[in-house]
């Protein structure tokens, strides 16, 4: 699951498809318009992390988010981890620059973490 949600990419494919749960390939692929093989690629990655419930609809497949694995680890991690963050805010600031500073590299064209 933690390698599901690495990447940008698929985490912006997670946030279209809690928008808009059910969707076909195709909608789902419109936050990767240039690589209709990748976002393929990043569905079955979801789908193998347990992120995402694929069902076939005659010729089409339905991606489904599933939010359970996320929901434990949060009841699991979070509220342990909370006071501990309180106590910290400069280091939960720092790690939050960091994190988006990495979402915005990957969020160019040329993502070298999408080429493996």
């Amino acid at each position: 699951m933690f390698r599901a949600l690495a990447d940008a990419h698929r985490r912006a494919l997670l946030d279209a498809l809690f928008e808009r749960d059910g969707a076909s390939p195709r909608p789902a692929r419109a936050t990767l318009p240039e690589m209709t093989r990748r976002a393929a690629k990043h569905l079955c990655v979801l789908e193998e992390g347990g992120l995402v419930v694929t069902r076939r609809a005659g010729r089409s497949k339905l991606h489904f988010l599933n939010p359970v694995p996320i929901r434990l680890i949060h009841d699991r991690w979070i509220p342990a981890t909370a006071p501990r963050w309180e106590r910290s805010p400069a280091l939960k600031a720092e790690l939050e620059r960091e994190t988006d500073a990495a979402d915005r590299r990957c969020s160019r064209r040329s993502c070298p973490r999408l080429s493996a």
